[in-house]
């Protein structure tokens, strides 16, 4: 099989800040993400072939991106794929270049959800609908952490100052950030002694709600070498798509089979033997602490029931041997869901071309993206790799 590896590059990339972007639509932001890129990559917008708009809610056609960048007449897809969105549409555009249908595509991802009025709990049913109310994932995510307390016996007081470490760590980037969403940092204390979201997800374990766009121009390596040195390779594209539900028999919440998957997939790709050393920096999907602490271990960076002390001994912090979340992952960017799996790129592609500003890592050579959408039991899961050229 022939995978994506090596054979196309990122040459340019636009974020927005994140945050309560009410001075700005959905179309604002697309315009925003994707003229940073169009700088950074030193094309214009005509030079673009085709596009795929990655969004859940602000758009159900890709209509709105021509309109937006007046990209007149080429072929644009909307690609919606629960959290994996944004990267499911980074996925297509890379797919296309490597196929060599096209030369130079963009990806974007969007979301405008503060307008919406979604508070990030149950989305109510229609009117007179016969369905059960649906869970808020806040309390599905907690099955997961009382659960893992319970399997791997851990006291609840340990366990929350485990999370509280994770929190703390995220926001500590986020405050060195000026595109998150919240920049400052918090103590453990304040984590703790947070109120109580969903036993035992404190207001602090949870990423807020957020509008937000991000952008990527594709194109083949021999194109960008032309166009810039610290263009990046694209190595591996994971996806795996959970089918059986939460009421299978082979689960037991304490481990997102589908991230395992997808890792898995994403590994064997681009040549990764042992991912806690080859991996530089990881970008994963810490919509709540207790998800960050369980992919430590469903990405290979822990072993089971060893990501607390993991993060006891501040392995993923920013001088930690394997960096998480650098820029503040979902939990001070939010998640306007159609943009963070792009948004999560964006950090990696800065941190290999050195320019992350005060997160610059020591070393940035090979960083890994990931997202995790759905419900437990049934996820949808992308896990993609990023390389230097050299």
């Amino acid at each position: 099989m022939n995978g994506i590896r090596d054979r196309v590059a990122i040459v340019g990339m636009g974020c927005t800040k994140f945050g309560e972007r009410w001075d700005a639509g959905a179309s604002d932001l697309m315009v925003e993400a994707a003229y940073e890129a169009f700088e950074d990559a030193g094309i214009d917008p005509a030079d673009v072939q085709a596009a795929w708009l990655g969004t859940v809610s602000s758009f159900r056609t890709g209509q709105p991106l021509a309109e937006a960048l007046k990209l007149d007449y080429i072929p644009i897809t909307r690609v919606e794929n629960a959290c994996a969105t944004a990267t499911d549409a980074l996925r297509n555009a890379c797919y296309a270049v490597a196929a060599g249908i096209y030369d130079i595509v963009l990806a974007m991802g969007v979301e405008k959800l503060k307008d919406s009025g979604f508070s990030g709990l149950a989305i109510p049913e229609a009117p007179g609908a016969d369905v059960a109310p649906p869970t808020p994932p806040p309390s599905q995510f907690a099955m997961a952490a009382t659960r893992y307390f319970h399997q791997y016996g851990i006291p609840y007081e340990e366990g929350k100052r485990t999370l509280a470490q994770i929190a703390t760590k995220n926001h500590h980037n986020g405050s060195l950030n000026p595109k998150a969403h919240f920049q400052r940092e918090v103590s453990e204390e304040q984590v703790v002694n947070a109120p109580m979201i969903a036993w035992p997800l404190g207001l602090f374990d949870c990423c807020g709600v957020s509008d937000g766009a991000a952008a990527a121009i594709i194109t083949t390596p021999e194109i960008a070498a032309g166009l810039r040195k610290d263009y990046v390779l694209v190595k591996a594209l994971g996806l795996a798509v959970g089918a059986f539900g939460i009421l299978r028999n082979d689960w037991d919440f304490t481990h997102f089979p589908e991230t395992a998957r997808a890792g898995q997939a994403a590994y064997q790709e681009a040549g990764i033997a042992s991912p806690r050393e080859e991996i530089d920096l990881a970008m994963v999907h810490d919509c709540f602490t207790i998800t960050e602490l369980i992919i430590y271990e469903d990405l290979g960076f822990s072993g089971r029931g060893a990501g607390s002390r993991d993060v006891e001994s501040g392995a993923f912090t920013l001088e930690g041997d394997l960096p998480v979340n650098t820029d503040g992952g979902l939990k001070c960017f939010g998640h306007p869901v159609g943009a963070s799996g792009i948004r999560m790129v964006y950090e990696v592609y800065k941190q290999l071309q050195g320019k992350a500003g005060p997160r610059q890592l020591r070393k940035a050579d090979l960083g890994l993206t990931h997202n995790l959408g759905g419900r437990p039991g049934s996820f949808t899961c992308s896990v993609a790799v990023f390389g230097r050229p050299d």
